[in-house]
């Protein structure tokens, strides 16, 4: 993959990360400052689902980031945008719509065919 390219995708992951921490920062912020104590119960089981629904959202954020962090890695080692599976490069719109993915489109159809029938 061309220098330039590879540029590109390093800029869009990190991007991407900084706007992840950037969420999980205003994350911890309004839940620490957030002490509101409701008498309704009602309020409360809201108050409480809607933490938990957060904090599922920024699980799955964490790890997204872990997915990210692993990408850069593989830039650093020169084998970003290489499926793990077959060695085949990995098509440039694939990895627009997925920066973060290890598999050629071929791939991760096997893989989730393989899924189906288990």
């Amino acid at each position: 993959m061309e220098a330039e390219k590879i540029e590109y995708f390093r800029n869009v992951l990190i991007d991407e990360m900084k706007s992840l921490l950037g969420e999980a920062d205003k994350t911890v912020t309004e839940m620490t400052s957030d002490a509101a104590n409701f008498p309704d119960p009602t309020d409360r089981a809201t108050q409480e689902s809607d933490r938990n629904f957060e904090l599922r959202i920024r699980d799955r954020e964490r790890k997204l980031i872990n997915k990210i962090k692993d990408a850069l890695e593989r830039i650093d080692a020169g084998e970003f945008g290489i499926c793990e599976e077959c060695g085949e490069e990995i098509s440039e719109a694939r990895l627009k719509a997925r920066p973060v993915t290890t598999l050629c489109i071929n791939c991760k159809m096997e893989e989730e065919e393989k899924e189906r029938r288990q």
